[in-house]
Protein backbone atom coordinates (compact mmCIF):
# COMPACT_ATOMS: atom_id res chain seq x y z
CA UNK A 1 0.00 0.00 0.00
CA UNK A 2 2.89 2.35 0.71
CA UNK A 3 5.10 1.22 -2.19
CA UNK A 4 7.59 3.98 -2.90
CA UNK A 5 7.61 5.36 0.65
CA UNK A 6 10.79 4.91 2.73
CA UNK A 7 10.18 2.41 5.52
CA UNK A 8 10.86 4.99 8.22
CA UNK A 9 8.12 7.26 6.84
CA UNK A 10 5.66 4.36 6.64
CA UNK A 11 6.35 3.31 10.20
CA UNK A 12 5.96 6.74 11.73
CA UNK A 13 2.80 7.48 9.73
CA UNK A 14 0.96 4.28 10.64
CA UNK A 15 2.07 4.46 14.27
CA UNK A 16 0.63 7.96 14.55
CA UNK A 17 -2.66 6.62 13.20
CA UNK A 18 -2.66 3.91 15.88
CA UNK A 19 -1.52 0.76 14.10
CA UNK A 20 0.56 -1.73 16.06
CA UNK A 21 2.51 -3.47 13.30
CA UNK A 22 3.56 -3.55 9.67
CA UNK A 23 3.36 -6.42 7.20
CA UNK A 24 6.09 -6.24 4.56
CA UNK A 25 6.46 -7.33 0.94
CA UNK A 26 10.02 -8.62 0.43
CA UNK A 27 10.52 -7.01 -2.98
CA UNK A 28 9.94 -3.55 -1.47
CA UNK A 29 12.83 -4.10 0.93
CA UNK A 30 15.16 -4.53 -2.03
CA UNK A 31 13.89 -1.24 -3.40
CA UNK A 32 14.41 0.35 0.01
CA UNK A 33 18.12 -0.20 -0.47
CA UNK A 34 18.80 0.30 -4.18
CA UNK A 35 15.77 2.19 -5.49
CA UNK A 36 13.08 1.46 -8.05
CA UNK A 37 15.54 0.48 -10.79
CA UNK A 38 17.67 -1.79 -8.62
CA UNK A 39 17.62 -5.55 -8.79
CA UNK A 40 18.59 -6.46 -5.25
CA UNK A 41 16.93 -9.67 -4.08
CA UNK A 42 15.76 -9.95 -0.48
CA UNK A 43 18.17 -12.89 -0.27
CA UNK A 44 21.00 -10.41 -0.70
CA UNK A 45 20.00 -8.14 2.16
CA UNK A 46 22.91 -8.23 4.57
CA UNK A 47 22.65 -9.03 8.27
CA UNK A 48 23.58 -5.44 9.08
CA UNK A 49 20.87 -4.05 6.83
CA UNK A 50 18.32 -6.43 8.27
CA UNK A 51 19.11 -5.08 11.71
CA UNK A 52 18.64 -1.51 10.46
CA UNK A 53 15.25 -2.40 8.99
CA UNK A 54 14.17 -4.11 12.21
CA UNK A 55 15.35 -1.18 14.32
CA UNK A 56 13.45 1.23 12.07
CA UNK A 57 10.24 -0.69 12.76
CA UNK A 58 10.79 -1.15 16.48
CA UNK A 59 12.00 2.39 17.15
CA UNK A 60 8.71 3.65 15.72
CA UNK A 61 6.91 1.58 18.37
CA UNK A 62 5.74 -1.12 15.95
CA UNK A 63 6.17 -4.85 15.49
CA UNK A 64 6.98 -6.62 12.25
CA UNK A 65 3.95 -8.80 11.58
CA UNK A 66 5.72 -10.80 8.88
CA UNK A 67 5.96 -11.03 5.10
CA UNK A 68 3.43 -11.24 2.27
CA UNK A 69 3.57 -11.13 -1.56
CA UNK A 70 6.38 -13.62 -1.10
CA UNK A 71 7.08 -14.40 -4.75
CA UNK A 72 6.28 -11.00 -6.29
CA UNK A 73 9.06 -9.76 -8.54
CA UNK A 74 10.80 -13.13 -8.77
CA UNK A 75 11.90 -14.98 -11.89
CA UNK A 76 12.12 -18.74 -12.40
CA UNK A 77 10.13 -19.59 -9.27
CA UNK A 78 6.75 -21.33 -9.37
CA UNK A 79 5.06 -23.36 -6.65
CA UNK A 80 3.24 -25.86 -8.86
CA UNK A 81 5.79 -26.30 -11.65
CA UNK A 82 6.42 -29.84 -12.93
CA UNK A 83 10.08 -28.87 -13.37
CA UNK A 84 12.19 -30.02 -10.39
CA UNK A 85 14.71 -27.19 -10.82
CA UNK A 86 11.94 -24.59 -10.64
CA UNK A 87 10.59 -26.16 -7.46
CA UNK A 88 14.11 -26.33 -6.03
CA UNK A 89 14.41 -22.59 -6.63
CA UNK A 90 11.10 -22.05 -4.81
CA UNK A 91 12.31 -24.09 -1.84
CA UNK A 92 15.56 -22.12 -1.61
CA UNK A 93 13.82 -18.76 -1.94
CA UNK A 94 11.10 -19.48 0.61
CA UNK A 95 13.67 -20.90 3.03
CA UNK A 96 15.73 -17.73 2.70
CA UNK A 97 12.60 -15.66 3.30
CA UNK A 98 12.01 -17.55 6.56
CA UNK A 99 15.41 -16.32 7.71
CA UNK A 100 14.65 -12.77 6.57
CA UNK A 101 11.26 -12.80 8.29
CA UNK A 102 12.78 -13.90 11.59
CA UNK A 103 15.60 -11.36 11.35
CA UNK A 104 13.03 -8.59 10.95
CA UNK A 105 11.12 -9.84 14.00
CA UNK A 106 8.27 -11.35 11.99
CA UNK A 107 6.47 -14.60 12.73
CA UNK A 108 4.22 -15.14 9.69
CA UNK A 109 4.86 -15.62 5.96
CA UNK A 110 1.65 -15.22 3.94
CA UNK A 111 1.58 -17.41 0.85
CA UNK A 112 -0.79 -15.83 -1.64
CA UNK A 113 1.21 -15.32 -4.85
CA UNK A 114 -1.65 -16.25 -7.21
CA UNK A 115 0.32 -16.10 -10.45
CA UNK A 116 3.19 -18.16 -9.07
CA UNK A 117 0.90 -20.93 -7.85
CA UNK A 118 -1.57 -21.25 -10.74
CA UNK A 119 -1.60 -24.60 -12.52
CA UNK A 120 0.93 -24.52 -15.39
CA UNK A 121 -0.13 -25.29 -18.95
CA UNK A 122 0.04 -29.03 -19.52
CA UNK A 123 -0.39 -29.88 -15.83
CA UNK A 124 -3.52 -30.83 -13.95
CA UNK A 125 -4.79 -30.15 -10.44
CA UNK A 126 -3.44 -33.41 -9.00
CA UNK A 127 0.04 -32.75 -10.36
CA UNK A 128 -0.06 -29.18 -9.08
CA UNK A 129 -1.07 -30.39 -5.62
CA UNK A 130 1.84 -32.84 -5.52
CA UNK A 131 4.26 -30.12 -6.63
CA UNK A 132 3.03 -27.59 -4.06
CA UNK A 133 3.11 -30.01 -1.14
CA UNK A 134 6.61 -31.10 -2.21
CA UNK A 135 7.83 -27.49 -2.04
CA UNK A 136 6.18 -26.68 1.26
CA UNK A 137 7.36 -29.92 2.88
CA UNK A 138 10.95 -29.08 1.97
CA UNK A 139 10.61 -25.56 3.40
CA UNK A 140 9.50 -26.92 6.79
CA UNK A 141 13.03 -27.25 8.24
CA UNK A 142 13.68 -23.54 7.63
CA UNK A 143 10.32 -22.58 9.13
CA UNK A 144 11.09 -24.68 12.19
CA UNK A 145 14.64 -23.34 12.52
CA UNK A 146 13.49 -19.72 12.46
CA UNK A 147 10.17 -20.24 14.29
CA UNK A 148 8.17 -18.79 11.41
CA UNK A 149 4.71 -19.95 10.31
CA UNK A 150 3.71 -20.25 6.66
CA UNK A 151 0.11 -19.04 6.29
CA UNK A 152 -1.60 -20.55 3.25
CA UNK A 153 -4.08 -18.12 1.75
CA UNK A 154 -7.06 -19.40 -0.27
CA UNK A 155 -7.87 -17.02 -3.11
CA UNK A 156 -10.86 -16.60 -5.41
CA UNK A 157 -11.05 -18.12 -8.87
CA UNK A 158 -10.63 -14.72 -10.50
CA UNK A 159 -7.07 -14.61 -9.14
CA UNK A 160 -5.84 -18.19 -9.47
CA UNK A 161 -7.02 -21.70 -10.27
CA UNK A 162 -5.29 -23.40 -7.34
CA UNK A 163 -6.45 -23.54 -3.69
CA UNK A 164 -9.59 -21.46 -4.06
CA UNK A 165 -11.29 -22.35 -0.79
CA UNK A 166 -10.53 -22.54 2.90
CA UNK A 167 -11.39 -26.25 2.77
CA UNK A 168 -8.66 -26.87 0.19
CA UNK A 169 -6.13 -24.84 2.16
CA UNK A 170 -6.95 -26.75 5.34
CA UNK A 171 -6.65 -30.05 3.48
CA UNK A 172 -3.11 -29.05 2.51
CA UNK A 173 -2.36 -27.95 6.06
CA UNK A 174 -3.53 -31.31 7.43
CA UNK A 175 -1.44 -33.18 4.89
CA UNK A 176 1.72 -31.24 5.76
CA UNK A 177 0.98 -31.86 9.45
CA UNK A 178 3.18 -29.15 10.94
CA UNK A 179 2.43 -26.40 13.47
CA UNK A 180 4.47 -24.14 11.16
CA UNK A 181 1.90 -24.34 8.35
CA UNK A 182 -1.42 -22.72 9.11
CA UNK A 183 -4.33 -20.82 7.51
CA UNK A 184 -4.84 -17.21 6.52
CA UNK A 185 -8.36 -15.95 5.87
CA UNK A 186 -8.95 -12.84 3.78
CA UNK A 187 -12.29 -11.03 3.62
CA UNK A 188 -12.11 -10.35 -0.13
CA UNK A 189 -11.36 -14.00 -0.84
CA UNK A 190 -13.94 -15.28 1.67
CA UNK A 191 -16.60 -13.32 -0.20
CA UNK A 192 -16.16 -15.76 -3.11
CA UNK A 193 -16.92 -18.83 -0.97
CA UNK A 194 -20.28 -20.58 -0.55
CA UNK A 195 -20.22 -20.24 3.24
CA UNK A 196 -20.71 -16.94 5.14
CA UNK A 197 -17.56 -15.40 6.57
CA UNK A 198 -18.48 -16.02 10.24
CA UNK A 199 -19.11 -19.67 9.43
CA UNK A 200 -15.74 -20.04 7.70
CA UNK A 201 -14.00 -18.50 10.70
CA UNK A 202 -15.79 -20.83 13.11
CA UNK A 203 -15.10 -23.91 10.95
CA UNK A 204 -11.37 -23.31 10.69
CA UNK A 205 -10.45 -21.41 13.84
CA UNK A 206 -8.23 -24.24 15.08
CA UNK A 207 -5.72 -23.64 12.26
CA UNK A 208 -6.23 -19.89 11.73
CA UNK A 209 -2.99 -17.98 12.27
CA UNK A 210 -3.47 -14.70 10.39
CA UNK A 211 -6.26 -12.51 9.01
CA UNK A 212 -6.50 -9.93 6.22
CA UNK A 213 -9.17 -7.25 6.53
CA UNK A 214 -10.38 -5.73 3.27
CA UNK A 215 -13.44 -5.68 1.00
CA UNK A 216 -14.39 -7.32 -2.30
CA UNK A 217 -14.13 -3.85 -3.87
CA UNK A 218 -10.36 -4.19 -3.27
CA UNK A 219 -10.22 -1.35 -0.76
CA UNK A 220 -10.02 -1.43 3.01
CA UNK A 221 -12.38 -3.02 5.56
CA UNK A 222 -15.65 -1.14 5.81
CA UNK A 223 -14.98 0.76 2.60
CA UNK A 224 -17.34 -1.42 0.57
CA UNK A 225 -20.40 -3.60 0.96
CA UNK A 226 -19.20 -6.16 3.52
CA UNK A 227 -19.98 -5.31 7.17
CA UNK A 228 -16.96 -5.60 9.42
CA UNK A 229 -18.62 -6.12 12.81
CA UNK A 230 -19.88 -9.72 12.23
CA UNK A 231 -16.40 -10.71 11.03
CA UNK A 232 -14.59 -9.27 14.06
CA UNK A 233 -17.25 -10.69 16.38
CA UNK A 234 -16.64 -14.13 14.88
CA UNK A 235 -12.89 -13.82 15.35
CA UNK A 236 -13.39 -12.90 19.00
CA UNK A 237 -15.88 -15.70 19.58
CA UNK A 238 -13.41 -18.15 18.05
CA UNK A 239 -10.71 -17.01 20.47
CA UNK A 240 -8.50 -15.71 17.68
CA UNK A 241 -5.56 -13.77 19.12
CA UNK A 242 -3.44 -13.15 16.00
CA UNK A 243 -2.97 -10.08 13.85
CA UNK A 244 -5.65 -8.42 11.73
CA UNK A 245 -3.79 -6.78 8.84
CA UNK A 246 -5.28 -4.26 6.44
CA UNK A 247 -4.62 -5.33 2.84
CA UNK A 248 -5.82 -3.29 -0.13
CA UNK A 249 -5.39 -3.49 -3.90
CA UNK A 250 -7.27 -0.47 -5.21
CA UNK A 251 -4.93 2.34 -4.23
CA UNK A 252 -6.88 5.11 -5.94
CA UNK A 253 -8.03 6.77 -2.65
CA UNK A 254 -4.36 7.12 -1.66
CA UNK A 255 -2.46 5.31 1.08
CA UNK A 256 -3.18 7.92 3.73
CA UNK A 257 -6.96 7.75 3.33
CA UNK A 258 -6.93 3.96 3.00
CA UNK A 259 -4.91 3.47 6.17
CA UNK A 260 -6.85 6.02 8.23
CA UNK A 261 -10.34 4.95 7.17
CA UNK A 262 -9.57 1.23 7.47
CA UNK A 263 -8.41 1.58 11.06
CA UNK A 264 -11.34 3.81 11.95
CA UNK A 265 -13.77 1.23 10.56
CA UNK A 266 -12.09 -1.64 12.42
CA UNK A 267 -12.20 0.27 15.69
CA UNK A 268 -15.83 1.24 15.20
CA UNK A 269 -16.74 -2.40 14.61
CA UNK A 270 -15.27 -3.33 17.99
CA UNK A 271 -17.34 -0.79 19.93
Amino acid sequence: MFDGWPLERVCHFVRELGYDGVELAPFTLGREIVGETGGLSPQEISAARRQVLRSTIEEAGLSCVGLHWLLAGTQGIHLTSPDPATRDAAVCYLSDLASLCADLGGKVMVFGSPKQRSIPAGSNWTEAWAAATDVFARVLPALEEHNVTLAIEPLGAEETDFVNSADEAVRMIRQLNSPHVRLLLDMKAMATEKFPMPELIAQHSDVLVHFHANDPNRQGPGMGSVPVRPVLDSLQQAGYDGWVSVEVFDLSPGPEKLAEESLRNLRAALN
